[in-house]
């Protein structure tokens, strides 16, 4: 076991069911991290055994509906000078971990910076999308313990810091879905996400927000990834993130609209 004050990396993962990712990712930051910390929702396929496979810290919790608590539990258990903060379907290439290693291990003062933004690739319908908005897309992911947290409030979020940050220059990997059954399932419950968060803003359910939510938002939402953002170039993988991107919205204000209006149906009135 290494001791704390020669931890100089942790990664932090949180996971729920990734046995079919989780062995890739660990594999990749395996010599380059001196600890693994994987916060896990107690999952029912083989990932806690791949977790220990690689010599992690595993810490079992309940799977919650914002996935970032988890990621912070994990980020808090973590005793290195610097986290590495890790989705179970990213990977990092040798070229960025190289590029992480030297820069912890030359870091020195007055350099400023105390997170660090990472760009990734990320593949759809076995393509890398290169367009639509969707490249560099920029994480905060390296920093400095103690100085950058997740908010736990939304899936999308940012990690706040404190301080400066700065970019690396290589990209990670991202392999978000494997399968368009996949990309369904995970929308499926980001859209339910959604639609707790309007609930949260109490979003006025009247013709005006349903014609926002159904017609307005999803057609700017389209417009940018496929037209502004160029992601035609992308052909019908580019056309199909674009389009389900949009419906998303319409999904979360549908799923909104059942949450508030359905409880004021009297069970009675079905059995006529």
């Amino acid at each position: 076991m290494i001791q704390n004050s020669k931890i100089k990396l942790s990664v932090a993962i949180a996971t729920f069911n990734e046995e079919r990712t989780l062995a890739a990712c660990l594999a990749s930051i395996k010599s380059l991290v001196d600890e693994i910390v994987v916060v896990d929702g107690t999952s029912t396929d083989k990932t806690l055994e791949i977790a220990k496979s690689f010599g992690a810290k595993v810490i079992l919790t309940d799977n919650k509906p914002i996935f970032h608590i988890n990621k912070q539990m994990a980020i808090d258990a973590c005793q290195g000078e610097w986290i590495l903060q890790l989705d179970a379907d990213e990977i990092i290439p040798p070229e960025l971990s190289k590029e992480i290693n030297s820069l912890i291990t030359n870091y020195q003062l007055p350099i400023t910076f105390n997170a660090f933004w990472i760009k990734r690739k990320k593949m759809f319908l076995g393509r890398w999308i290169k367009k639509g908005g969707q490249y560099p897309d920029p994480v905060i992911r390296l920093f400095k313990k103690g100085k950058a947290k997740l908010p736990c409030k939304s899936v999308h979020e940012q990690m706040q810091v404190e301080g400066e940050v700065g970019w690396l220059e290589n990209p990670m990997v991202h392999l978000p879905t494997p399968s368009f059954s996949v990309y369904l399932t995970k929308d499926n419950r980001y859209s339910t996400l959604t639609a707790l968060e309007l609930k949260e803003k109490k979003v006025a359910l009247n013709f005006s927000s349903m014609v926002n939510f159904l017609f307005f938002k999803p057609f700017g939402v389209f417009f940018s990834q496929f037209i502004r953002h160029r992601g035609f170039l992308d052909g019908f993988p580019g056309f199909v993130f674009a389009f389900y991107s949009a419906v998303h919205w319409t999904s979360g204000y549908i799923k909104y609209w059942e949450m508030e209006k359905t409880s004021e149906i009297e069970i009675e009135k079905y059995w006529v």
